[in-house]
């Protein structure tokens, strides 16, 4: 008897009407076998079920019509082309259907047929339907895959027409669904009130009714979800699970108690509960991966600090890697301040540094004579190997790809992993993006600080702000203008975006001329850049006009403003950041967005950085806005692509896919219960993509 689980293995070129030519082209799309015919779900769905009489027709709007053909015609167009037309009445009125370039509907379209049209209803000297989707009716047939029911649109190759992969899935549906065996343990499958995959299969493809739809959506949906968390709770499982490889810690308190007593702050409750949980961690036998999240200016440097004490008291390296070099050099001079008068070594290594400098760093890294190594990318080449490497923090992690932070890992024999990120993390996406790391959130802010006073204002008011940017400076302030070009060459015929160049000219020698102006951006040498940020951090530049390279990490407690040119081209998270760089001091602090925002969305984004000052709030607003795959590059960051659900609208389907899996791993840790081998192999297999990816996570 043939496996009925080798069918779906069947290659899509034996389908009717296939062959070679399409199996190639369906192969583009990822469709090889009957497997990947059922697994290929639709983009969205059309109500065609219900038929619109054409008396009741309204312009703007999709609907469906039935009718019989009264008269049919071409004519040329205006361009040189054909336009074919074919008028239709059901007893109630007429509306005739146009079509460019096909005149070989003539053919297809005669009078007298009954057909049914699909489209968006118009008025122009009448109603009628531009490109419509038609189906000629042979007789009272109601068993159409394209009209008069729930209809599946899927995406598109070329050559490939939505009729034609209709019919295709549907043989894959009718005759391969019955050989689809059930992947999930019958438990999971009755708690959480899941329909059988048959069923689901079939009516995600040809529902018949939304009932039916949504039924087979949230099992569809759940399975997706569910091999996600699986992964993610294996791999955690198996990281928990690693051997310490002697990492674990005393809490002598012998530099992390200097350290605390050095400092002319107290820890906020946040910052102690971070601490204690890193400490828990540390001291557990067990390797840690955790995440630690604050928002912009909650204090994340200290911890960190508190963290490479902790690791250097135990006799390890530590290596902290910035995405940027002006964060590295950042980085490198606030820990040198905390963690040098404790005797423990700090060095800096980046891109731009001199061959003999990086040699002698290499040789101290690896003779074990350099503490804490804080750079950027820089650290994970060959060349530089630790003696003992015991933690590795990495800072703003999600502008990293994975690669890039398994390499870091690699360094080490199984070093603790501190990952820190200034861009709060939405629950719904810190399940997906950070599901297999534990979390710690800074959520309030050190003392002392005053909330920064947001304000959208536009060009009319361009005199009024520079005054008072002026009042802070002549106060003893200092100040930025963020502008979103680095120069003209960037900027499109149509834009009217600002650039720094040519701000900067115009800015030192008329509007600030009295004031000491600087200039920063991304094309600048290290060097350079480090003399600027360091002559503004010392009080040397009142005015600093820049690009987003401040977007992180710089910490200049006396600037009070931040000014920002085109704030409708940022994003939400973006314009936060900015913000975050003022407001660190004791002084009021004020961002001016000076913008012009042409789509209500851009409108949104302003009005909710204006009203709020929460980074979480607004990070779920701009999670809501711009979609989870713009959130973070997903297949940059690690996050395996959802094809089918989603994260926002699904999350209670989430919520319940992790709470199973994890449940399930708890159990059995490697999955090799029979009934878990299967359902392993089989879910694996089916997700591969979705695998390969949280296997370099």
């Amino acid at each position: 008897m043939q496996d009925k689980s080798k069918l779906l293995e069947t290659p899509v070129r034996y389908f009717k009407g296939v062959g070679p030519k399409r199996s190639e082209i369906l192969s583009g799309i990822g469709i090889e076998t009957a497997l990947d015919l059922l697994y290929y779900l639709p983009a969205r769905y059309e109500d065609r079920s219900v038929f619109t009489k054409i008396k009741d027709l309204k312009a703007g709007e999709y609907q469906t019509v039935r009718g019989k053909i009264v008269t049919t015609g071409s004519r040329a167009s205006k361009s040189g082309g054909r336009v074919f037309h074919a008028a239709i009445t059901d007893d109630t009125g007429y509306i005739q259907a146009t079509w460019f370039n096909q005149p070989y509907l003539a053919d297809y379209l005669k009078s007298g047929s009954i057909v049914v049209f699909y489209g968006k209803v118009e008025r122009y000297d009448r109603l009628q339907i531009v490109q419509p989707e038609y189906e000629i009716v042979k007789s009272d047939e109601t068993d159409s895959l394209n009209m008069g029911r729930i209809v599946p649109v899927y995406r598109l190759t070329k050559d490939i027409t939505q009729k034609y992969l209709r019919t295709l899935i549907h043989e894959a549906v009718t005759g391969y669904s019955r050989s689809l065996l059930e992947t999930l343990p019958t438990y999971i499958v009755a708690r959480d009130k899941l329909v059988d995959i048959k069923f689901a299969i079939s009516n995600i493809h040809f529902p018949a009714n939304f009932n039916n739809l949504e039924k087979a959506y949230r099992r569809i949906v759940f399975d997706e979800f569910f091999i996600l968390q699986l992964a993610l709770a294996l791999k955690k499982n198996d990281l928990v699970s690693a051997p310490g490889g002697g990492l674990s810690h005393r809490l002598s308190g012998e530099l992390t108690g200097q350290l605390v007593k050095s400092l002319p702050f107290k820890f906020t409750k946040g910052q102690e509960k971070a601490i204690a949980d890193i400490e828990r961690d540390m001291s557990s036998g067990r390797v840690m991966n955790r995440l630690l999240e604050g928002d912009v200016g909650s204090g994340k440097t200290v911890v960190a600090a508190y963290t490479l004490a902790l690791t250097a008291e135990n006799s390890f390296q530590g290596a902290v890697m910035a995405p940027t070099e002006v964060l590295a050099r950042q980085h490198f001079i606030v820990l040198s301040e905390f963690l040098l008068p404790l005797g423990i070594s700090v060095a800096l290594l980046v891109g731009g540094m001199d061959p003999k400098s990086r040699a002698e760093i290499y040789a101290k890294i690896e003779s074990g004579n350099i503490d804490v190594v804080v750079g950027t990318h820089a650290i994970i080449e060959n060349r530089v190997r630790f003696k003992k490497l015991g933690l590795a923090v990495i800072d703003e992690q999600h502008k990293f790809g994975v690669t890039q932070r398994s390499l870091l890992k690699e360094k080490g024999d199984n070093p603790h992993i501190l990952v820190m990120t200034a861009t709060p993390i939405p629950r719904t996406l810190a399940l997906t993006v950070y599901g297999d790391l534990d979390i710690s959130v800074i959520q309030d802010q050190p003392l002392g600080r005053k909330p920064i006073l947001t304000y959208w204002v536009e060009e009319s008011k361009r005199a009024e702000a520079y005054s008072f940017v002026k009042e802070e400076i002549a106060k003893g302030r200092q100040a930025y203008i963020v502008c979103p070009l680095i120069d003209a060459s960037a900027q499109s015929a149509k834009s009217k975006a600002q650039n720094v160049t040519d701000m900067y000219e115009k800015l030192k020698t008329e509007e600030f001329a009295q004031f000491r102006v600087g200039l920063l951006h991304g094309r600048m040498g290290p060097k350079e850049k480090d003399r600027i940020m360091t002559l503004f951090k010392k009080g040397a530049i009142d005015l600093l006009i820049s690009t987003v390279v401040i977007e992180v990490g710089v910490d200049v407690p006396n600037a009070t403003v931040m000014f920002v040119e085109n704030a409708e081209s940022f994003g939400l998270a973006q314009l936060h950041q900015l913000r975050g760089r003022i407001g660190r001091g004791a002084f009021e602090s004020y961002c001016i967005l000076f913008a012009d925002p042409k789509t209500e969305e851009a409108a949104k984004r302003l009005k909710s950085i204006e009203e709020t000052l929460d980074g979480f709030q607004i990070a779920e607003t701009d999670l809501q806005i711009r979609g989870p795959g713009e959130f973070f590059g997903i297949r940059q960051h690690g996050l395996p692509e959802i094809r089918f659900g989603n994260i926002l609208k699904d999350f209670a389907i989430m919520e319940a896919a992790r709470h199973e899996a994890f449940d399930l791993v708890s159990r059995d840790p490697k999955l090799e219960e029979g009934r878990h081998v299967a359902m392993k192999k089989s879910l694996f297999v089916r997700f591969k993509d979705n695998i390969n990816l949280i296997k370099v996570a």
